[in-house]
C-alpha cells in the first residue's frame, strides 16, 4: 500500500530514505490555486554538476520565503522504474545519462501542477537503485523550484522553466562533495564512488551537463557564497508571490 507524504522538505526526505527510517513530515499550510494563480505559476530550474551545491543554493534561495507558496521538486525522484532488472543490474545503470530520467512523467507533473492539480511525486531510493512504493503528495504552489543535474538537457522540460539557473563548482570540489555524500548517505564505499566518477560521472558531465550552462539565465559560482546571484533569484520569486 502506498504512503502519501507531504512535500515539506525533499532534503530531509532523501536523508531519511538513505537511512531507511520512517518518515515524520510536519503539516504545512497548503497553497490552493485559483484560476487566476494557475496561469502565473513561476517555475525555476536549478541545474549543475553532481556535488556542485545545488541543494545548498535551493535552501539559500528559499530562506525567509513563505514555505506555503514555494515548493521543490527533485530530478532524483524521477529516475525510471526498473522493476524488471535485478539489484546487480540496477547498480550498473548510468544514472548520469539523460535516458535514466523519466522526463515524460516530470513534464506531465509540472503541467498538472500548473493546471492546479495535485500530483503523486515518485520516491527513488539510492539504496535499492529503484523507485519505492511511496509517493509524495505535492500540491500546486505559486512558485515551483525544480532541481537536478540534467534538467536543462531536456528541451521540453527546459521550455517550462521561467528562470534557468546553473550552479558551477570546481571539479575537484564536486568530487570531494560526492565522495562525502555517497559514503555517508547512500551506502557506497570510496572505491565504488571513485570508479563511478571516472567511468560515468566525469564523461557524462562533460557530454551532457556542462554544455547546458549555455541555456542558463543565471550562473552561480559556488566556490563561495554568492549573495548577489542568490538575491536576484529570490527577488524574482518575491515579486511573483507578493
Amino acid at each position: 500500500m502506498k504512503k502519501n507524504l507531504l512535500d515539506n522538505s525533499f532534503y530531509n526526505f532523501f536523508k531519511n530514505i538513505s537511512k531507511k527510517r520512517k518518515f515524520t513530515i510536519d503539516k504545512i499550510p497548503i497553497f490552493v490555486p485559483t484560476n487566476k494563480t494557475q496561469l502565473f505559476m513561476l517555475i525555476i530550474g536549478i541545474a549543475g554538476g553532481t556535488g556542485s551545491g545545488k541543494t545548498t543554493v535551493v535552501h539559500q534561495i528559499m530562506n525567509e520565503l513563505p514555505q506555503s507558496e514555494v515548493g521543490i521538486i527533485s530530478q532524483d525522484s524521477y529516475y525510471k522504474e526498473n522493476n524488471n532488472l535485478s539489484f546487480e543490474e540496477r547498480a550498473l545503470i548510468n544514472f548520469d545519462h539523460p535516458r535514466a530520467i523519466d522526463f515524460e512523467l516530470l513534464v506531465q507533473h509540472l503541467n498538472d501542477l500548473k493546471e492546479g492539480k495535485t500530483i503523486e511525486q515518485p520516491v527513488y531510493s539510492f539504496v535499492i537503485h529503484n523507485r519505492t512504493e511511496d509517493t509524495i503528495k505535492t500540491y500546486p504552489r505559486k512558485v515551483m523550484i525544480v532541481e537536478g543535474i540534467l534538467i536543462l538537457a531536456n528541451p521540453e522540460l527546459r521550455d517550462l522553466f521561467d528562470v534557468k539557473v546553473y550552479v558551477h563548482a570546481d571539479s575537484d570540489e564536486r568530487l570531494i562533495r560526492r565522495l562525502k555524500r555517497d559514503i555517508a548517505e547512500r551506502g557506497r564505499d570510496m572505491e565504488e564512488v571513485l570508479n563511478r566518477y571516472q567511468t560515468t560521472l566525469k564523461p557524462m558531465h562533460q557530454q551532457f551537463i556542462e554544455p547546458t550552462k549555455a541555456f542558463a539565465d543565471i550562473i552561480i559560482p559556488n566556490d563561495k557564497y554568492n549573495t548577489v546571484a542568490i538575491d536576484v533569484v529570490r527577488a524574482v520569486i518575491n515579486q511573483r508571490i507578493t
